[in-house]
């Protein structure tokens, strides 16, 4: 097989060589951006580029469907048939400790443990990396596989996402197949050219820290297609969308059939109980109180910004939130202060997502202060990933002198992490 780009020969996976009687190959200058360099070490013959696929970051979780197209009246069959594809999406880290030490031989091989999308999925993977590339025509390049490792089918059917994690662990160099590839038992698909190793390893680059490559990898498997079929009835009845949402957001933005006055910050609120007491546990007793002591429907609320109060509240009515990234740090402590937990894992999220060396020590403190232990953990292991640059910032030296158990605990997970050749998967907040 050939097209105009170069083509990958098959090679046997138990001797990874090159396999001579079922490759063809022509070149073209121009067409080298046309598709990505993927292969499969076992039987196929694929177009090869060099370009990576950046990706969008936001994912879509998994599993997930194919959903059903609403259809103008006019159009209504007199049958239908909904399918539904059922996708389970995982990911998996492997970090290679000292690679500047592996295998310099053309087509040797390194691989990871074994991986599945749960403790009862009896479909196993492992990742496989060539150094220095799979043969002669990659050897200039790393090249990267996943394998399926056992199956209890006689194929699968999966898309994969390959990627590298800088130092600040961000995505970096990301190529993914473009469709779903089919599988079994021993086969693997992958990047024979994923990418340059003087790139790699030129220290600039920031691929490399402590000489450790962090491979991160997304699959995609098909589990099941269903399909539900039956007849139209042309006769539908209209139902009209439901407008909760929209309604209780309009009860936020205005002040009808208001029963409480909020004041914070010379600001007025005037909202409702009822929403407020069923959303809040710490609003329905300051209420209850209120009704015992018979005091007025007005309470004084001092310690947080009127532009805090305001997204606090708009999360009480709508569950949605404005800005969350500029004050996450004030909302967390407000959230915590009036129960809303949903807000408060929100919160920690966005304060995850932009740790650095500077605010990481200040971000404990604030996790430490509000029970916060998700981002607690987070912040604790990016200290202890990058110690170098966090111990001489000044919130790092003010955290020392206030709050010295924090540091306790830093190096009490310091002693107890382990360094496997495989790291773990970053946790995913629980929200």
């Amino acid at each position: 097989m050939s097209d105009n780009n170069n083509a990958f020969s098959s090679v046997n996976p138990s001797h990874h060589q090159a396999s001579s009687s079922s490759s063809t190959s022509s070149s073209s200058s121009n067409s080298s951006m046309s598709s990505s360099n993927l292969s499969s070490t076992c039987s196929s013959v694929l177009p090869d580029s060099n370009m990576p696929i950046v990706l969008n970051t936001n994912r879509p979780q998994s599993p997930v469907f194919l959903h059903e197209i609403n259809m103008p009246q006019s159009m209504m069959a007199e049958n239908w048939c909904y399918t539904q594809v059922k996708v389970i999406k995982f990911s998996y880290v492997w970090t290679i400790n000292n690679f500047s030490f592996c295998r310099e031989e053309v087509g040797e091989t390194l691989k990871s443990s074994t991986f599945s999308a749960g403790a009862n999925d009896k479909l196993k993977w492992c990742l496989r990396v060539n150094p220095k590339g799979l043969d002669e025509e990659s050897k200039d390049y790393l090249s990267l596989y996943l394998l399926l490792v056992s199956c209890c089918k006689n194929e699968v059917r999966a898309k994969f996402k390959f990627s590298i994690l800088n130092a600040k662990g961000e995505e970096t160099k990301a190529m993914e197949s473009q469709r779903a590839y089919k599988f079994v038992q021993g086969k693997d698909w992958g990047f024979k050219k994923f990418i340059r190793r003087d790139f790699l390893l030129d220290e600039a680059n920031g691929l490399l820290p402590d000489d450790k490559l962090t491979l991160y990898s997304e699959v995609s498997v098909v589990t099941d297609c269903v399909n539900i079929s039956g007849q139209t009835s042309m006769n539908r009845f209209k139902i009209p969308e439901c407008r909760l949402a929209d309604d209780l957001s309009g009860l936020f933005e205005n002040s009808n059939f208001s029963d409480v006055v909020l004041v914070c910050r010379n600001k007025e609120f005037k909202m409702h109980k009822a929403i407020l007491a069923s959303r809040s546990a710490v609003f329905a007793a300051m209420f209850e109180h209120q009704m015992l002591e018979g005091k007025s429907n007005r309470v004084m609320i001092e310690d947080v910004d009127a532009d805090v109060m305001t997204e606090i509240l708009r999360f009480i009515y709508t569950d949605k939130i404005n800005a969350i990234d500029k004050m996450a740090d004030l909302l967390l402590a407000a959230a915590d202060k009036y129960a809303l937990e949903r807000l408060k894992a929100l919160c920690e999220e966005s304060l995850s997502n932009s740790l650095d060396s500077e605010n990481v020590a200040d971000t404990l403190v604030l996790a430490d202060l509000h029970s916060a232990n998700q981002l607690k953990a987070h912040a604790i292991d990016y200290i202890n990933t990058h110690a170098p640059d966090v111990i001489d910032t000044p919130g790092w030296k003010n955290m020392t002198k206030t709050y010295p158990h924090l540091v306790a605990e830093t190096f009490k997970a310091l002693v107890n992490q382990q360094s496997p050749t495989v790291g773990p998967a970053k946790k995913r907040l629980k929200l």
